[in-house]
């Protein structure tokens, strides 16, 4: 196919490859750019970083993969993006009206919340600007220039802010009548027939009063997380499945708060935020960044899906279950090296440069 091709088409075909119980290999790596000499290089910028694995997937099936990929672990913030994939059936059948505010869904705290916050819409917290500044429940928030509690006008001012993300959760069983948890097992882990996903293991963690919000917390491993990518590659497609409404995997991933207007300055690949996904930049002369979105955590827990391309890359940073639970509570506030954004974009670089010079 030539270089010119409408690289935004890619990756739609309904015959396309989806791993069974198990993921295929890629046959010839080669056909995808993934020389020795390429895949020496990567194995040397990994080595570098303290990832623990880190997965890439062309055409549906595994590329290359480094580390332990079937290693369960704590997502951190990946579970927000996570969520809004979620959504997207229950948009569509009308569960979920994203205009509805604070106040329709009776959403208050202890000390209550301010009467300009409770005009907050469902839409305003999925672009993480609900203009509410209360504490939040768990780590994970943007913790600089915080404004002041009634400063900013709802859907106005990009502020990166677990409260936002824990309501939308709690507003998800809600409407929904079903746990984020369950709704996960119910709707991506049967279907894509996830090897490592174990229900006992997703729990809810934050502070001890702070909120009445806690965060949804994931443990998946890096080939199951690989899942979540491929699907959001396919427009929402599992094998003759539709998993996420095809519309909801356009409308979540389009700019909603452009770089400019976001105080998250460190993301320089970032071009905007979406409904609870970083949207890459695009640039003329690289196309085959069209249509990407990134799911990012603490530690290095990223998902990028590159729909132009067919190819999905995860990388994790293992943290353990105990420590998890301990930064969660407040108990453990030590930071541990982490594999940055930049980092892992470093890294991916590498197989799209490769993979667009073999086509």
């Amino acid at each position: 196919m030539s270089v010119s091709a409408p690289l935004e088409h890619l990756g739609t075909d309904p015959g396309q490859t989806f791993p069974a119980e198990a993921w295929k290999q890629v046959d010839n790596p080669q056909e995808h750019g993934l020389s020795a000499e390429i895949r020496a290089k990567v194995d040397a910028a990994l080595e570098a970083l303290p990832t623990t694995s880190f997965t890439a997937v062309a055409g549906g099936e595994i590329l290359y993969s480094y580390g332990d990929i079937s290693e369960v672990s704590y997502l951190a913030s990946t579970r927000k993006s996570i969520l809004s994939m979620l959504m997207g059936k229950a948009v569509a059948e009308g569960k979920i009206d994203l205009d509805l505010t604070m106040a329709d869904l009776g959403i208050d705290e202890d000390h209550g919340l301010l009467p300009i916050e409770k005009t907050a819409t469902l839409r305003d917290l999925l672009i993480s600007s609900s203009g509410v500044y209360h504490q939040p429940g768990s780590p994970g928030s943007n913790t600089k220039n915080i404004p002041e509690r009634g400063s900013k006008t709802p859907g106005a001012y990009f502020h990166y802010n677990n409260w936002d993300f824990n309501v939308l959760g709690a507003a998800f069983e809600q409407l929904t009548g079903r746990s984020v948890f369950k709704a996960f097992e119910e709707d991506f882990a049967v279907p894509m027939q996830m090897q490592d996903f174990d229900p006992a293991r997703q729990r809810m963690m934050g502070y001890d009063g702070a909120s009445r919000y806690l965060a949804y917390h994931f443990f998946l491993s890096g080939r199951d997380m690989a899942r979540l990518g491929l699907a959001m590659v396919r427009n929402g497609r599992w094998d003759k499945s539709q998993v996420v409404p095809a519309d909801w995997v356009e409308e979540s991933t389009k700019i909603r708060v452009s770089a400019d207007k976001m105080n998250e300055s460190k993301k320089s690949r970032i071009a905007g935020y979406s409904y609870l996904w970083w949207i890459p930049v695009v640039r003329d002369e690289t196309p085959e960044w069209r249509g990407a979105c990134i799911a990012a955590g603490h530690f290095g827990q990223f998902i990028l899906c590159l729909p132009a391309l067919d190819m999905v890359f995860v990388n994790r940073r293992a943290i353990p279950d105990d420590l998890a639970i301990a930064r969660n509570d407040g108990s453990f506030k030590e930071e541990l090296p982490a594999v940055t954004m930049e980092d892992f974009l470093a890294v991916t670089d590498h197989f799209i440069r490769a993979k667009m010079a073999a086509r």
